[in-house]
């Protein structure tokens, strides 16, 4: 198998961490898709409690944080990511509301119905998509509502190349009826969905990652595993270029029963 068609899952965590640690987000999204999905969510006030899983460094958090009343918890697996998240809060002066603390999304440290809102963007595929809604449901109130954004087809028949790809990537990607299925099995009235634009991958993801990748692969020039990786990531942009008709992001908004 070439580099460019390895897994990520078989790269080093620390390289991963490092790379992404340069970009504002880890995934495909953008402010106005935070604020779209935001404006789904009724009742929150400044009591309100929230939190960001798998918030990386708190690109769409600060969104959030911005557009939201209440107090935002993020949490992600990388030390690294908290430290630039809670550097971010202080530069946008929200650390009377917001702070990242280091945890795993499949052992939560928080309690039972402590949160109005559990949100993830783009990272709950890491625990699974019904596993995760199912589990996280503990620590919502009666009432309250998760928002996460997930990779899904757009279509029920796809390409060979671009389905072996994910299949691989992440076998959880599934159709968009399948996804809310699997919503309402886990307990969840659907609320909505929708589909992220082009532009959430294109201008807010890989556009910024050229530079990005520059840097890393100068700073470890003659490392195969850190050259590996960024032809990895090429790849993965090159086949969202040829196959984005099949699929992309979708952002998934449900109350809990």
């Amino acid at each position: 198998m070439s580099k460019e068609n390895t897994s990520i899952h078989e790269f080093d965590l620390n390289l991963i961490c490092e790379y992404f640690s340069q970009l504002e987000r880890q995934g495909p999204g953008s402010p106005e898709v935070t604020i779209k999905a935001l404006s789904f969510i009724e009742g929150l006030s400044e009591t309100s409690r929230i939190a960001d899983i798998g918030c990386g460094t708190g690109g769409q958090t600060m969104v959030l944080a911005q557009h939201a009343p209440g107090h935002i918890q993020g949490l992600d697996l990388f030390p690294t990511f908290i430290d630039l998240f809670n550097n971010n809060v202080q530069k946008h002066h929200l650390q009377e509301r917001v702070r990242g603390i280091v945890g795993s999304m499949d052992k939560l440290p928080f309690q039972p119905e402590e949160f109005d809102l559990i949100w993830s963007e783009g990272a709950i595929y890491n625990i699974g998509f019904e596993r995760g809604l199912k589990e996280w449901k503990e620590f919502l109130k009666p009432g309250g509502y998760v928002a996460v954004s997930e990779a899904s087809w757009f279509t029920e028949e796809r390409p060979h190349e671009i389905e072996e790809f994910w299949l691989d990537a992440y076998p959880g990607i599934d159709t968009i009826p399948n996804k809310i299925a699997q919503m309402q099995r886990a307990g969840y009235v659907p609320v909505a969905s929708f589909n992220l634009p082009v532009n959430c991958w294109i201008e807010h993801f890989y556009a910024l990652q050229t530079e990005a990748q520059n840097i890393f692969l100068q700073k470890h020039a003659g490392n195969n595993a850190a050259e590996g990786f960024i032809a990895n990531q090429r790849h993965e942009e090159k086949l969202y270029y040829r196959y984005k008709n099949f699929y992309g992001y979708v952002f998934y908004i449900g109350r809990k029963l």
